[in-house]
């Protein structure tokens, strides 16, 4: 499976700071049910089922329903395209399965390998080619465009470079550029984070540059409760500070030790608190993830179990 923390130019990860996280020692050993209202559609972000999807599309969706999953996010695809299919024929299979497509995944910049990393290889050998990869920075009205004819709600960036502030501050024209795209196509647009946005760069931290420069109504941000959380950062201080601006969310547990992802109720993320808060954010759906999952479909079933028993 493509390492997706390098895939989309995930930048790294901070130390854990000062957040009140709550230690479990056993799945949802902590948890008791939250007494609020939230969204009762549950979803999945297939970048976690990424083989399976591009294996045998079918089989993948009827599972994923199977479990209990309502709500699909996308992202990238070794067939190209949304798993080989074009946006209304992805969005009519998904349906058939009583599966809603609600947002998709796309990188902020042009794909750039890392730094002497090795071709991968395929069954024979053979170096694996790619298929086009659109991204905001050249293709943001394309991709604006396929992403309504799906029917999604959201197209979400999953990732921009931030590594000096002129990488930032092109990020945030980029923003600016596709959100403005969106809203004319009757659309949401939204950025999702992982650790490094939360790091200083020139002095300033790029979340805070996005979430002022860039209007609500051009730009939402999917919340990564896992990567927020590992790099010190409260989920309920960003909904006080930024009221409605989270209406999506990846909900992601991570090992204490490894600091890696793993299912929902087996890492140290307070997903309790933080749902617990959820009508601050703005919540209108959220996704399980889980990046380089050791058995996806056994992984997200046992997360959307344990998620069942936090929020009913």
């Amino acid at each position: 499976m493509i390492n997706r923390r390098k895939f989309i130019q995930n930048t790294g990860a901070l130390a854990l700071g000062g957040l009140a996280i709550t230690q479990t020692t056993s799945a949802m050993s902590a948890f008791s049910k939250i007494s609020i209202a939230l969204p009762k559609t549950y979803g999945v972000q297939l970048y976690t089922v990424t083989n399976a999807m591009d294996t045998d599309l079918d089989a993948t969706l009827k599972r994923v329903a199977e479990i209990g999953y309502t709500d699909l996010e996308t992202a990238f695809s070794r067939k190209g395209g949304f798993y080989g299919l074009k946006p209304k024929e992805f969005a009519d299979k998904a349906k058939g399965y009583g599966l809603a497509w609600r947002a998709h995944h796309i990188g902020g910049a042009p794909f750039r390998m890392p730094a002497n990393a090795q071709p991968r290889l395929d069954a024979n050998g053979n170096p694996i080619v790619l298929p086009k990869m659109l991204n905001l920075r050249d293709n943001y009205q394309e991709a604006v465009d396929l992403a309504a004819e799906g029917g999604v709600k959201f197209l979400v960036c999953a990732s921009t470079p931030i590594d000096t502030l002129d990488d930032i501050k092109l990020s945030i024209e980029t923003f600016n550029k596709t959100g403005e795209a969106c809203k004319k196509a009757g659309i949401g647009f939204a950025f999702h984070n992982h650790t490094k946005e939360f790091d200083r760069i020139g002095g300033k931290v790029p979340y805070e540059m996005f979430l002022s420069e860039v209007p609500a109504d051009l730009m939402k941000m999917e919340l990564d409760l896992g990567w927020a959380t590992k790099a010190g950062t409260d989920p309920l201080e960003l909904f006080k500070k930024h009221p409605g601006r989270f209406p999506l969310w990846h909900v992601k547990d991570l090992d204490r030790v490894t600091q890696r992802p793993v299912e929902i109720g087996k890492g140290y993320v307070d997903l309790k608190r933080i749902f617990e808060a959820a009508d601050a954010s703005g919540v209108q759906h959220f996704f399980v993830e889980q990046d380089a999952a050791p058995q996806p479909m056994e992984n997200i079933a046992t997360s959307f179990k344990n998620l069942k028993a936090l929020i009913g």
